[in-house]
């Protein structure tokens, strides 16, 4: 065999290893990136039963502003005062009663805090996540716009619940209450929502940040409108 033949044998052994090498170690790098990708996407909460009762939004929401407007020693929050009352009753509220808000309280009065009732208890973490994906920046510091006595305008700061009609002032439109029906439309579901239906044409504000990802006329004639 020729010196040459030898040469080139020998360089198509080393070409052919160093790319076998490469690949294997691209492939062993795109695993561990998939699996660590896999584990982040699943480190999040993909569904919430919300069936937190109208009386316990309404206690906990009055604690909540009356502490803060009253300068109170001790200011409530009332996602975390319903987070810690879902991990006593499953985060179903049929079984509500005043008396365990009350108890809180007078726990948290007494010097408490609402990380040492919560420590050894499992889900709180799950329930204040997900109260707060449905409930933040209800309810908080805004400024609204009064009239002075001489006709002019200002700005007041103030401290209570933002949620705000998304139609325009003086538009007509129907609604009712179905927060929390079934839904089957795409996919059975719970509505956490409230539908209004309004005239076309008539201004609206968003009333969560998103992307328009779809807009057009569903199977019941309402434009329909789907945001991430």
């Amino acid at each position: 065999m020729s010196k040459k033949l030898i040469i080139f044998f020998l360089i198509c052994i080393i070409l052919f290893v160093g790319i076998a090498v490469f690949y294997s170690f691209a492939s062993v790098t795109t695993t561990v990136s998939s699996s660590e990708e896999s584990h982040e996407s699943k480190d999040f909460i993909k569904w919430v039963d919300f069936k937190v009762s109208a009386e316990a939004l309404n206690l906990t929401a009055k604690l909540d502003i009356d502490s803060h407007k009253e300068g109170s020693s001790h200011q409530y929050n009332w996602i975390e005062l319903l987070a810690y009352l879902a991990c006593h009753n499953g985060g179903d509220f049929k079984n509500f009663k005043e008396q365990d808000l009350k108890n809180l309280v007078a726990k948290l009065e007494d010097g408490e805090t609402i990380e040492d009732l919560t420590r050894d208890m499992k889900f709180y973490d799950y329930y204040y996540k997900s109260y707060s994906g449905v409930l933040s920046g209800f309810i908080g510091n805004y400024s609204i716009e009064v009239l002075n006595a001489d006709g002019s305008k200002s700005y007041q700061d103030n401290y209570g619940l933002k949620a705000f009609l998304p139609i325009a002032k003086n538009y007509n439109f129907s609604h009712y209450d179905d927060f929390g029906n079934s839904r089957s439309y795409g996919f059975k579901r719970t509505h956490l929502g409230n539908d209004l239906m309004g005239s076309i044409g008539t201004p609206i504000i968003a009333v969560e940040s998103g992307v328009v990802e779809h807009l057009g006329w569903n199977q019941y004639r309402w434009l329909a409108c789907w945001h991430s």
